[in-house]
């Protein structure tokens, strides 16, 4: 079993208490075929309502719904109500993070971010001894 090394992801809410709405977004990380990958549950939000940035070597992803709500035009008296949406965000640190070739896929309420990974020799540099 591999593991995801630390310096590659890891949420930077850390060192904070975690929120409900960071609650909300329950994501699996893992390694496959050279790639690490990310699915993430976004129930209750569309493709369009979500948003993937990166940026200095940190992937953001972002569920924000429209505070306009539809149903205020109804008439209803609600008696009790849960579904409320706002802004949602999670972010990862990804190291060196090459953003042209990350990829993203959304299907019923899952979002799938697929990130390739870096060759570590690749940014290895041996410094010469005098």
């Amino acid at each position: 079993m591999s593991l995801v090394p630390r310096n590659y992801f890891g949420d930077i809410f850390d060192d904070f208490m975690p929120t409900a709405r960071e609650e909300n977004m329950k994501c699996d990380i893992y390694e496959k075929d050279g790639n690490y990958h990310i699915e993430m549950d976004v129930p209750g939000f569309s493709k369009d309502e979500i948003k993937i940035e990166a940026k200095n070597d940190y992937l953001t992803i972002t569920a924000e719904k429209s505070t306009d709500n539809k149903d205020e035009s109804d008439d209803k008296n609600y008696i009790h109500r849960e579904r409320t949406y706002g802004k949602y965000q999670r972010s990862f640190y990804l190291g060196d993070l090459d953003q042209d070739k990350v990829e993203a896929e959304f299907n019923n309420g899952v979002l799938k971010v697929m990130v390739p990974k870096k060759d570590e020799n690749q940014n290895k540099k041996y410094i010469e001894i005098k």
